[in-house]
């Protein structure tokens, strides 16, 4: 793992996880960004709801770096704009393939935005 994340909800109910996995070697190279919903009240396992893969690189690899690594190598955002509504964003990059969206779990809907990467960076 080279980034993680965690936010919860705005009433404590639910908990949004994120991390990004980096595996190595030959024929099972792969960086790939999950989030997860865990909850009500942060009990029982955790559903994944958002998975994306891409083709990096990772600014700091093999390292879990919360800053280097943040948003893991999609720039990936999470936002709840209601207890309810959990909105993420991703950074637009050829070779990023969601695999994975899940627009709603329980009474949580779940966006997904991409945004395009200016050039400049």
């Amino acid at each position: 793992m080279v980034w993680k994340a965690e936010l919860a909800s705005p009433d404590g109910v639910w908990l949004a996880i994120a991390d990004t996995v980096q595996n190595g070697g030959p024929g099972n190279a792969e960086i790939h960004t999950t989030v997860f919903l865990q909850g009500p009240n942060k009990r029982g396992p955790r559903q994944e709801v958002f998975g994306i893969e891409c083709q990096g690189p990772i600014p700091h690899p093999y390292t879990l770096d919360n800053v280097a690594n943040a948003g893991g190598c999609v720039g990936l955002t999470m936002v709840w704009s209601a207890p309810n509504q959990l909105h993420l964003s991703y950074e637009e990059k050829p070779g990023n393939e969601v695999g994975l969206h899940v627009a709603k779990l329980a009474n949580v809907e779940i966006a997904v935005k991409s945004r395009t990467v200016s050039s400049s960076r």
